[in-house]
């Protein structure tokens, strides 16, 4: 009977062991299915600038700088997107494509603050339209956004905690990367005057 036990602890262990594995595993891929609800959604956005690009193109001819800073800017986020797309795993990409569309919100911005001053593109329909298809599409990117970044904090916080850690660090479960997405126009420091 005695022979029994040692035994015993050595199943209930493989028995953790696994457990804790397949946990991991679940909350990893759950880190990858959150991303590729951004990647869609990104997507969807990069796909509506050229659409917005054309249309504000006819109006704001003297705006050249502008217009090519949103096609260099989304140029960049569509190279970054693939490159994260490719292994979100990897911190550097999925911090690369945060910074690649903080910029491109900022080129957005800044085209959108220029169209502002034309009249008739503004009440252009097919403006209008992109318009709002874009804010919705704005609106998804932070919703999916905050979906995949609870999702890397449930993975991680499970990787780091014990006795996760332990199987996490035999098995190399590497830590996620949360995509934070910088609206530079909230960095800007507001000018006071009096």
């Amino acid at each position: 009977m005695a022979g029994w036990i040692p035994i015993t602890v050595v199943l209930l262990l493989i028995v953790l062991v696994v457990v804790l594995y397949n946990r991991l595993i679940v909350l990893r891929n759950r880190v990858k299915n959150a991303f590729a609800q951004i990647d869609v959604q990104l997507t969807r956005r990069h796909d509506l600038i050229p659409n917005l690009v054309e249309t504000v193109k006819g109006y704001i001819k003297h705006e050249r700088e502008t217009l090519e800073a949103v096609i260099q800017a989304r140029n960049t986020a569509v190279a970054s997107l693939k490159a994260a797309a490719a292994d979100p795993s990897r911190g550097e990409a999925v911090r690369q494509l945060g910074g690649a569309e903080g910029a491109l919100s900022g080129a957005l911005g800044r085209l959108l603050a220029v169209a502002e001053a034309y009249p008739d593109l503004k009440a252009n329909q097919n403006m209008m339209q992109l318009s709002e298809e874009l804010t919705s599409t704005e609106n998804r990117v932070a919703y999916a956004r905050q979906s995949y970044n609870d999702s890397v904090m449930d993975y991680n916080n499970a990787r780091e905690t014990f006795p996760n850690s332990i199987v996490a660090g035999a098995f190399r479960f590497t830590p996620a990367t949360m995509l934070e997405i910088e609206d530079v126009a909230k960095r800007a420091v507001p000018k006071v005057s009096f």
